[in-house]
Protein backbone atom coordinates (compact mmCIF):
# COMPACT_ATOMS: atom_id res chain seq x y z
CA UNK A 1 0.00 0.00 0.00
CA UNK A 2 2.90 2.20 0.90
CA UNK A 3 4.82 2.26 -2.78
CA UNK A 4 1.10 2.57 -4.96
CA UNK A 5 0.08 5.74 -2.13
CA UNK A 6 3.39 7.38 -2.70
CA UNK A 7 3.77 7.33 -5.93
CA UNK A 8 0.02 8.23 -6.57
CA UNK A 9 1.32 11.58 -4.70
CA UNK A 10 4.35 12.14 -6.68
CA UNK A 11 1.97 11.28 -10.20
CA UNK A 12 -0.39 13.82 -9.27
CA UNK A 13 -0.35 16.87 -12.29
CA UNK A 14 -1.24 20.02 -9.75
CA UNK A 15 0.25 22.54 -8.18
CA UNK A 16 -0.68 22.22 -4.76
CA UNK A 17 1.87 23.13 -1.53
CA UNK A 18 1.00 19.92 0.27
CA UNK A 19 -1.01 16.69 -0.54
CA UNK A 20 -2.36 13.88 2.06
CA UNK A 21 -3.73 10.67 1.65
CA UNK A 22 -5.26 8.31 3.92
CA UNK A 23 -6.68 4.98 3.16
CA UNK A 24 -8.65 3.13 5.17
CA UNK A 25 -9.86 -0.34 4.82
CA UNK A 26 -12.08 -1.95 7.20
CA UNK A 27 -14.28 -4.84 8.00
CA UNK A 28 -16.76 -4.96 10.85
CA UNK A 29 -19.38 -7.39 12.16
CA UNK A 30 -22.37 -7.30 13.95
CA UNK A 31 -24.45 -10.36 16.06
CA UNK A 32 -27.79 -9.46 17.91
CA UNK A 33 -29.95 -11.21 19.32
CA UNK A 34 -33.53 -10.84 20.90
CA UNK A 35 -35.49 -13.27 23.20
CA UNK A 36 -32.98 -15.94 22.53
CA UNK A 37 -33.72 -15.58 18.60
CA UNK A 38 -31.36 -14.20 16.09
CA UNK A 39 -32.25 -10.70 15.00
CA UNK A 40 -28.91 -9.83 12.71
CA UNK A 41 -26.11 -11.64 11.80
CA UNK A 42 -23.69 -8.77 9.34
CA UNK A 43 -20.46 -8.62 8.03
CA UNK A 44 -19.24 -5.84 5.80
CA UNK A 45 -16.07 -4.33 4.03
CA UNK A 46 -15.35 -0.89 3.18
CA UNK A 47 -12.00 0.33 1.06
CA UNK A 48 -11.48 4.29 -0.01
CA UNK A 49 -8.73 7.35 0.19
CA UNK A 50 -9.64 10.70 1.41
CA UNK A 51 -7.36 12.90 -0.37
CA UNK A 52 -6.27 16.51 1.88
CA UNK A 53 -5.32 19.83 -0.33
CA UNK A 54 -3.19 22.51 0.81
CA UNK A 55 -3.65 25.25 -1.75
CA UNK A 56 -2.70 29.30 -1.04
CA UNK A 57 -3.91 28.16 2.68
CA UNK A 58 -6.91 26.66 2.06
CA UNK A 59 -7.59 22.95 2.74
CA UNK A 60 -9.75 21.04 0.12
CA UNK A 61 -10.95 17.03 0.44
CA UNK A 62 -12.25 14.58 -2.25
CA UNK A 63 -12.53 11.46 -1.66
CA UNK A 64 -12.69 7.51 -3.51
CA UNK A 65 -13.89 4.04 -3.22
CA UNK A 66 -11.07 3.51 -5.14
CA UNK A 67 -7.55 2.70 -5.03
CA UNK A 68 -6.65 2.97 -8.26
CA UNK A 69 -4.15 5.43 -9.31
CA UNK A 70 -6.96 7.01 -12.22
CA UNK A 71 -9.63 7.15 -8.98
CA UNK A 72 -6.86 8.56 -6.40
CA UNK A 73 -5.56 11.21 -9.44
CA UNK A 74 -9.78 12.72 -10.04
CA UNK A 75 -9.99 13.25 -6.63
CA UNK A 76 -6.91 14.93 -5.73
CA UNK A 77 -7.84 17.08 -8.80
CA UNK A 78 -11.49 17.95 -7.13
CA UNK A 79 -9.67 19.09 -3.89
CA UNK A 80 -7.11 21.05 -5.57
CA UNK A 81 -10.20 22.76 -7.81
CA UNK A 82 -11.92 23.33 -4.53
CA UNK A 83 -9.02 24.19 -2.50
CA UNK A 84 -8.56 26.47 -5.00
CA UNK A 85 -12.04 28.08 -5.07
CA UNK A 86 -12.48 28.55 -1.30
CA UNK A 87 -8.85 30.44 -1.29
CA UNK A 88 -10.70 33.16 -2.25
CA UNK A 89 -12.59 33.56 1.10
CA UNK A 90 -10.19 31.65 3.25
CA UNK A 91 -11.13 32.53 7.34
CA UNK A 92 -7.58 31.52 8.22
CA UNK A 93 -4.81 30.93 6.02
CA UNK A 94 -3.07 27.56 6.93
CA UNK A 95 0.53 26.80 6.61
CA UNK A 96 2.44 23.20 5.91
CA UNK A 97 3.02 23.60 9.88
CA UNK A 98 -0.65 22.65 10.52
CA UNK A 99 0.95 18.58 8.43
CA UNK A 100 4.12 18.12 9.59
CA UNK A 101 6.20 15.33 8.57
CA UNK A 102 5.44 12.26 10.96
CA UNK A 103 6.50 8.28 10.34
CA UNK A 104 5.47 5.26 12.51
CA UNK A 105 3.29 2.63 13.33
CA UNK A 106 0.30 1.90 15.95
CA UNK A 107 -1.23 -1.39 16.88
CA UNK A 108 -4.09 -2.46 18.97
CA UNK A 109 -2.77 -4.82 21.68
CA UNK A 110 -5.03 -8.13 21.44
CA UNK A 111 -4.87 -11.62 22.89
CA UNK A 112 -7.11 -13.55 21.21
CA UNK A 113 -8.04 -12.74 17.36
CA UNK A 114 -11.50 -11.90 16.01
CA UNK A 115 -11.79 -15.13 13.98
CA UNK A 116 -11.07 -17.04 16.99
CA UNK A 117 -15.26 -17.63 17.31
CA UNK A 118 -17.18 -19.14 13.99
CA UNK A 119 -20.81 -16.94 14.09
CA UNK A 120 -22.13 -19.50 15.08
CA UNK A 121 -20.78 -19.90 18.06
CA UNK A 122 -20.87 -16.48 18.70
CA UNK A 123 -24.92 -16.64 18.01
CA UNK A 124 -24.59 -19.56 20.84
CA UNK A 125 -23.05 -17.24 22.77
CA UNK A 126 -25.63 -14.50 22.89
CA UNK A 127 -28.73 -16.84 22.95
CA UNK A 128 -27.19 -18.28 26.49
CA UNK A 129 -26.85 -14.61 27.11
CA UNK A 130 -30.56 -13.90 26.66
CA UNK A 131 -31.48 -17.10 28.89
CA UNK A 132 -29.23 -16.44 31.92
CA UNK A 133 -30.86 -12.80 32.07
CA UNK A 134 -34.56 -14.39 32.18
CA UNK A 135 -34.59 -14.94 36.01
CA UNK A 136 -38.28 -14.44 36.16
CA UNK A 137 -41.09 -14.28 34.01
CA UNK A 138 -41.81 -10.27 34.75
CA UNK A 139 -38.30 -10.14 32.12
CA UNK A 140 -40.18 -9.53 29.08
CA UNK A 141 -37.58 -8.60 27.07
CA UNK A 142 -33.95 -9.63 26.72
CA UNK A 143 -30.91 -8.42 24.54
CA UNK A 144 -27.43 -9.26 23.83
CA UNK A 145 -25.19 -8.02 21.28
CA UNK A 146 -21.45 -7.78 19.89
CA UNK A 147 -19.85 -6.32 17.77
CA UNK A 148 -16.02 -6.16 16.24
CA UNK A 149 -13.68 -4.08 14.51
CA UNK A 150 -10.47 -4.78 12.06
CA UNK A 151 -9.51 -1.52 11.06
CA UNK A 152 -6.59 -0.62 8.90
CA UNK A 153 -5.08 3.33 7.57
CA UNK A 154 -2.62 4.62 5.91
CA UNK A 155 -1.24 7.84 5.99
CA UNK A 156 1.13 9.73 3.64
CA UNK A 157 1.85 12.78 2.13
CA UNK A 158 3.94 14.97 -0.01
CA UNK A 159 6.27 16.07 2.49
CA UNK A 160 7.44 12.72 3.35
CA UNK A 161 5.04 11.23 6.29
CA UNK A 162 4.35 7.59 6.25
CA UNK A 163 1.89 6.58 9.21
CA UNK A 164 0.43 3.04 9.66
CA UNK A 165 -2.33 1.77 12.37
CA UNK A 166 -4.36 -1.13 13.25
CA UNK A 167 -7.21 -1.57 15.18
CA UNK A 168 -8.90 -4.30 16.75
CA UNK A 169 -12.02 -3.25 18.89
CA UNK A 170 -14.73 -5.16 20.37
CA UNK A 171 -18.17 -3.81 21.94
CA UNK A 172 -20.87 -6.20 24.29
CA UNK A 173 -23.89 -4.86 25.17
CA UNK A 174 -26.81 -6.98 27.33
CA UNK A 175 -29.69 -6.43 28.84
CA UNK A 176 -32.91 -6.86 30.46
CA UNK A 177 -36.58 -4.82 30.34
CA UNK A 178 -38.59 -5.70 33.55
CA UNK A 179 -42.56 -5.42 33.67
CA UNK A 180 -45.38 -5.57 36.53
CA UNK A 181 -48.29 -3.81 35.04
CA UNK A 182 -47.71 -0.19 34.04
CA UNK A 183 -44.11 -0.19 36.01
CA UNK A 184 -41.38 -1.17 33.18
CA UNK A 185 -37.91 -0.72 34.29
CA UNK A 186 -34.73 -1.26 32.40
CA UNK A 187 -31.03 -2.86 33.48
CA UNK A 188 -28.18 -3.08 31.07
CA UNK A 189 -24.36 -3.88 31.75
CA UNK A 190 -22.97 -0.58 32.58
CA UNK A 191 -25.24 1.57 30.08
CA UNK A 192 -26.26 0.90 26.48
CA UNK A 193 -23.41 -0.16 24.42
CA UNK A 194 -20.61 0.63 27.41
CA UNK A 195 -18.19 -2.36 26.88
CA UNK A 196 -16.40 -1.06 23.72
CA UNK A 197 -12.60 -1.88 24.39
CA UNK A 198 -9.33 -2.44 21.87
CA UNK A 199 -8.40 -5.80 21.81
CA UNK A 200 -9.77 -9.50 21.01
CA UNK A 201 -12.13 -11.56 22.33
CA UNK A 202 -10.89 -11.38 26.08
CA UNK A 203 -12.19 -8.60 26.11
CA UNK A 204 -15.46 -10.69 26.52
CA UNK A 205 -13.67 -13.61 28.27
CA UNK A 206 -13.52 -11.68 31.99
CA UNK A 207 -13.95 -13.60 35.00
CA UNK A 208 -17.32 -13.52 36.75
CA UNK A 209 -18.93 -12.88 33.01
CA UNK A 210 -22.10 -15.25 33.59
CA UNK A 211 -22.71 -13.85 37.22
CA UNK A 212 -22.73 -10.59 35.62
CA UNK A 213 -25.49 -11.34 33.29
CA UNK A 214 -27.63 -13.07 35.82
CA UNK A 215 -27.03 -9.70 37.95
CA UNK A 216 -28.34 -7.54 35.72
CA UNK A 217 -31.20 -9.55 34.93
CA UNK A 218 -31.98 -9.38 38.61
CA UNK A 219 -31.57 -6.38 38.99
CA UNK A 220 -34.24 -5.14 36.39
CA UNK A 221 -36.37 -7.42 38.57
CA UNK A 222 -35.53 -5.78 41.57
CA UNK A 223 -35.99 -2.31 40.46
CA UNK A 224 -39.70 -3.20 39.68
CA UNK A 225 -40.27 -3.25 43.37
CA UNK A 226 -37.58 -0.69 44.48
CA UNK A 227 -38.92 2.78 45.27
CA UNK A 228 -39.11 5.91 44.06
CA UNK A 229 -35.83 7.96 44.04
CA UNK A 230 -36.40 10.58 46.10
CA UNK A 231 -36.70 14.58 45.01
CA UNK A 232 -34.13 16.42 47.21
CA UNK A 233 -30.35 18.42 47.39
CA UNK A 234 -28.11 15.66 48.41
CA UNK A 235 -24.82 14.00 48.09
CA UNK A 236 -24.69 12.48 45.08
CA UNK A 237 -22.32 9.34 44.28
CA UNK A 238 -22.07 8.41 40.64
CA UNK A 239 -20.28 5.04 39.42
CA UNK A 240 -17.64 5.38 37.23
CA UNK A 241 -20.35 4.24 34.25
CA UNK A 242 -22.13 7.40 34.80
CA UNK A 243 -19.16 9.15 35.11
CA UNK A 244 -18.37 8.57 31.62
CA UNK A 245 -21.62 9.87 30.22
CA UNK A 246 -20.72 12.88 32.60
CA UNK A 247 -17.38 13.67 31.25
CA UNK A 248 -18.45 13.15 27.65
CA UNK A 249 -20.68 15.65 27.70
CA UNK A 250 -19.97 17.82 30.04
CA UNK A 251 -16.29 18.48 29.38
CA UNK A 252 -15.46 16.41 25.93
CA UNK A 253 -18.03 18.62 23.81
CA UNK A 254 -17.41 22.04 24.86
CA UNK A 255 -13.97 21.90 24.83
CA UNK A 256 -13.97 21.31 21.50
CA UNK A 257 -12.04 24.21 19.92
CA UNK A 258 -14.19 24.20 16.07
CA UNK A 259 -17.13 24.16 18.45
CA UNK A 260 -15.57 27.28 20.54
CA UNK A 261 -15.39 29.02 17.01
CA UNK A 262 -18.54 28.54 16.37
CA UNK A 263 -17.76 25.93 13.07
CA UNK A 264 -20.70 23.36 14.70
CA UNK A 265 -23.18 25.75 15.78
CA UNK A 266 -25.64 24.41 13.12
CA UNK A 267 -25.86 20.98 13.83
CA UNK A 268 -24.16 19.86 17.18
CA UNK A 269 -24.16 23.66 18.93
CA UNK A 270 -21.80 25.42 20.90
CA UNK A 271 -20.27 25.99 23.55
CA UNK A 272 -20.17 28.43 27.05
CA UNK A 273 -16.59 27.87 26.98
CA UNK A 274 -14.75 30.63 24.98
CA UNK A 275 -10.62 30.99 23.83
CA UNK A 276 -10.25 33.22 26.66
CA UNK A 277 -10.76 31.05 29.14
CA UNK A 278 -7.87 28.57 28.53
CA UNK A 279 -5.50 28.72 31.48
CA UNK A 280 -7.80 30.99 33.41
CA UNK A 281 -11.09 29.36 33.92
CA UNK A 282 -11.32 27.74 37.14
CA UNK A 283 -14.06 24.27 35.74
CA UNK A 284 -14.66 22.80 38.89
CA UNK A 285 -12.82 21.96 42.35
CA UNK A 286 -9.61 21.08 42.67
CA UNK A 287 -10.01 17.61 42.54
CA UNK A 288 -10.80 17.48 39.09
CA UNK A 289 -7.78 16.75 36.63
CA UNK A 290 -9.17 15.46 33.33
CA UNK A 291 -6.31 14.26 30.74
CA UNK A 292 -6.62 13.64 27.36
CA UNK A 293 -4.79 10.00 26.52
CA UNK A 294 -4.57 8.31 23.61
CA UNK A 295 -1.86 6.08 25.01
CA UNK A 296 -4.20 4.06 27.35
CA UNK A 297 -3.86 -0.02 26.48
CA UNK A 298 -6.88 -1.04 25.03
CA UNK A 299 -9.45 1.95 26.15
CA UNK A 300 -11.62 2.62 22.87
CA UNK A 301 -10.05 5.41 21.16
CA UNK A 302 -6.58 4.91 21.45
CA UNK A 303 -4.46 5.32 18.52
CA UNK A 304 -0.74 6.52 17.67
CA UNK A 305 -1.27 9.20 15.31
CA UNK A 306 -4.62 11.23 14.59
CA UNK A 307 -6.14 11.35 11.03
CA UNK A 308 -3.77 13.96 9.94
CA UNK A 309 -0.57 12.43 11.34
CA UNK A 310 -0.08 14.23 14.66
CA UNK A 311 1.52 12.40 17.28
CA UNK A 312 -0.67 11.11 19.82
CA UNK A 313 0.72 12.39 23.56
CA UNK A 314 -1.28 12.36 26.99
CA UNK A 315 -1.92 16.05 27.92
CA UNK A 316 -3.82 17.60 30.90
CA UNK A 317 -7.19 20.05 29.47
CA UNK A 318 -8.29 20.67 33.47
CA UNK A 319 -5.46 20.36 36.23
CA UNK A 320 -6.57 21.11 39.69
CA UNK A 321 -9.78 22.15 38.02
CA UNK A 322 -8.33 25.16 36.07
CA UNK A 323 -8.48 24.43 32.28
CA UNK A 324 -5.30 24.43 30.30
CA UNK A 325 -6.03 23.29 26.69
CA UNK A 326 -8.94 22.25 24.09
CA UNK A 327 -9.61 19.58 22.20
CA UNK A 328 -8.78 21.24 18.54
CA UNK A 329 -6.38 19.63 15.88
CA UNK A 330 -3.16 21.43 14.25
CA UNK A 331 -5.40 23.53 12.26
CA UNK A 332 -7.91 24.51 15.31
CA UNK A 333 -5.06 25.50 17.63
CA UNK A 334 -3.52 27.92 15.08
CA UNK A 335 -7.49 29.13 14.22
CA UNK A 336 -7.55 29.63 18.04
CA UNK A 337 -4.65 30.51 19.25
CA UNK A 338 -4.92 28.34 22.14
CA UNK A 339 -3.36 24.41 23.06
CA UNK A 340 -4.78 21.69 21.49
CA UNK A 341 -4.32 18.08 21.11
CA UNK A 342 -3.84 15.29 18.60
CA UNK A 343 -7.64 14.71 17.66
CA UNK A 344 -8.25 15.40 14.10
CA UNK A 345 -10.62 12.22 13.49
CA UNK A 346 -12.19 11.26 11.00
CA UNK A 347 -15.40 8.21 11.14
CA UNK A 348 -14.26 6.47 7.78
CA UNK A 349 -12.42 7.24 4.69
CA UNK A 350 -15.26 9.28 3.07
CA UNK A 351 -15.09 11.80 5.92
CA UNK A 352 -13.07 15.10 6.43
CA UNK A 353 -10.92 14.72 10.04
CA UNK A 354 -12.37 17.12 12.33
CA UNK A 355 -12.23 17.94 16.11
CA UNK A 356 -13.14 15.08 17.94
CA UNK A 357 -12.59 13.90 21.73
CA UNK A 358 -10.76 10.21 22.20
CA UNK A 359 -9.88 9.13 25.48
CA UNK A 360 -10.68 11.86 27.61
CA UNK A 361 -10.18 10.75 31.59
CA UNK A 362 -11.02 11.29 34.65
CA UNK A 363 -7.93 11.15 37.20
CA UNK A 364 -8.01 8.91 40.17
CA UNK A 365 -7.60 10.09 43.74
CA UNK A 366 -7.10 8.87 46.91
CA UNK A 367 -10.33 7.50 48.90
CA UNK A 368 -11.86 3.16 48.69
CA UNK A 369 -15.41 3.23 47.57
CA UNK A 370 -15.84 1.91 51.50
CA UNK A 371 -14.26 5.29 52.65
CA UNK A 372 -16.10 7.53 49.99
CA UNK A 373 -19.98 5.57 51.37
CA UNK A 374 -19.19 5.54 54.66
CA UNK A 375 -18.61 9.57 55.42
CA UNK A 376 -22.17 10.33 53.76
CA UNK A 377 -25.11 10.57 56.14
CA UNK A 378 -27.49 10.85 53.64
CA UNK A 379 -26.98 11.03 49.37
CA UNK A 380 -28.03 8.69 46.31
CA UNK A 381 -25.16 6.31 44.60
CA UNK A 382 -26.35 6.01 40.57
CA UNK A 383 -24.94 3.42 38.24
CA UNK A 384 -25.31 3.34 34.45
CA UNK A 385 -27.05 6.21 32.42
CA UNK A 386 -30.32 5.68 30.90
CA UNK A 387 -31.32 9.09 29.37
CA UNK A 388 -29.26 12.63 29.14
CA UNK A 389 -30.69 15.83 28.08
CA UNK A 390 -28.06 19.36 27.57
CA UNK A 391 -28.47 22.45 25.76
CA UNK A 392 -26.66 23.23 22.82
CA UNK A 393 -24.28 25.37 24.57
CA UNK A 394 -23.33 22.27 26.95
CA UNK A 395 -24.26 24.38 30.51
CA UNK A 396 -27.53 23.37 31.81
CA UNK A 397 -27.89 19.34 31.65
CA UNK A 398 -30.25 16.59 33.34
CA UNK A 399 -29.14 13.34 33.11
CA UNK A 400 -31.34 10.22 34.47
CA UNK A 401 -29.87 6.35 35.28
CA UNK A 402 -31.01 3.20 35.50
CA UNK A 403 -30.43 2.17 39.24
CA UNK A 404 -29.84 3.50 42.04
CA UNK A 405 -29.02 3.50 46.21
CA UNK A 406 -29.91 4.84 48.64
CA UNK A 407 -27.25 6.16 51.03
CA UNK A 408 -28.21 6.61 55.42
CA UNK A 409 -25.29 6.99 58.01
CA UNK A 410 -22.46 5.57 55.79
CA UNK A 411 -24.52 2.55 54.40
CA UNK A 412 -25.55 1.51 50.93
CA UNK A 413 -29.55 1.06 51.87
CA UNK A 414 -33.02 0.80 49.89
CA UNK A 415 -32.72 -0.34 46.05
CA UNK A 416 -34.28 3.40 44.22
CA UNK A 417 -35.42 3.71 40.54
CA UNK A 418 -36.17 6.43 38.11
CA UNK A 419 -32.79 8.15 39.60
CA UNK A 420 -31.84 11.58 37.89
CA UNK A 421 -29.78 14.39 38.25
CA UNK A 422 -29.72 18.07 36.98
CA UNK A 423 -26.98 21.17 37.30
CA UNK A 424 -24.75 23.38 35.25
CA UNK A 425 -21.81 22.18 34.41
CA UNK A 426 -19.58 24.45 36.68
CA UNK A 427 -21.90 24.02 39.40
CA UNK A 428 -21.91 20.94 38.99
CA UNK A 429 -18.36 20.55 39.02
CA UNK A 430 -17.15 22.62 41.47
CA UNK A 431 -19.34 20.58 44.06
CA UNK A 432 -16.80 17.65 43.36
CA UNK A 433 -15.96 17.14 47.11
CA UNK A 434 -14.47 13.17 46.89
CA UNK A 435 -13.24 11.28 44.28
CA UNK A 436 -12.50 7.50 44.39
CA UNK A 437 -8.57 5.65 44.00
CA UNK A 438 -7.04 3.86 41.36
CA UNK A 439 -9.09 0.75 42.57
CA UNK A 440 -12.58 2.19 41.69
CA UNK A 441 -11.17 3.70 38.43
CA UNK A 442 -12.99 2.18 35.35
CA UNK A 443 -12.99 2.74 31.65
CA UNK A 444 -15.53 2.15 29.29
CA UNK A 445 -16.40 3.47 25.41
CA UNK A 446 -18.89 4.06 23.05
CA UNK A 447 -19.11 3.82 19.10
CA UNK A 448 -21.71 6.65 18.59
CA UNK A 449 -20.45 9.83 19.62
CA UNK A 450 -22.16 11.90 16.74
CA UNK A 451 -21.05 15.17 15.26
CA UNK A 452 -20.43 16.78 11.74
CA UNK A 453 -21.95 17.55 8.77
CA UNK A 454 -22.36 14.80 6.77
CA UNK A 455 -22.41 13.33 10.23
CA UNK A 456 -19.72 10.97 11.92
CA UNK A 457 -20.11 8.49 14.37
CA UNK A 458 -17.20 8.01 16.45
CA UNK A 459 -15.48 5.75 18.82
CA UNK A 460 -14.80 7.66 22.26
CA UNK A 461 -13.77 6.35 25.79
CA UNK A 462 -13.64 7.47 29.13
CA UNK A 463 -12.29 5.85 32.14
CA UNK A 464 -13.16 7.31 36.15
CA UNK A 465 -13.43 6.38 39.43
CA UNK A 466 -16.36 6.77 41.88
CA UNK A 467 -17.16 10.51 42.66
CA UNK A 468 -19.51 12.56 45.49
CA UNK A 469 -20.66 15.98 44.54
CA UNK A 470 -22.79 17.67 46.92
CA UNK A 471 -26.00 19.60 47.51
CA UNK A 472 -26.93 17.96 44.31
CA UNK A 473 -30.85 18.29 42.87
CA UNK A 474 -31.83 14.76 42.37
CA UNK A 475 -35.31 13.39 41.86
CA UNK A 476 -37.42 10.45 40.30
CA UNK A 477 -39.26 9.71 37.13
CA UNK A 478 -42.55 11.17 38.21
CA UNK A 479 -40.68 14.72 38.83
Amino acid sequence: MWSELTKAIASFHIPADWIGIRAVRETAANRYVRDGIPQANGKSTTEGAMIEVLVNGCLGYAATNSLELESLESAAQIAYKQALAASKWWIYPFKETERPKVVGEYNSPFLEPLDTLSPGEINDLLVRMCRTLKVHDKIVQTTASISTSERESWFVSSNGSEVYQKFISLGTNYGAIAQDGAIVQQRTNNGWQAHCYQGGWEVLRQEHLWQRVQQVGEQALELLTAEECPNTCTNLVLAPDQMMLQIHESVGHPLEIDRILGDERNYAGGSFVSTQDFGQLVYGSPLMNITFDPTVPGEYASYGFDDTGAVATREYVIKEGVLQRGLGSLESQARAGVPGVACARACSWNRPAIDRMANLNLEAGNATFAEIISDIEHGVYMESNRSWSIDDRRYKFQFGCEYAKLIENGKLTKTLRNPNYRATTPEFWHSLIKIGNQDSWQMYGTPYCGKGEPNQAIWVGHGSPVCVFANVEVFGGGS
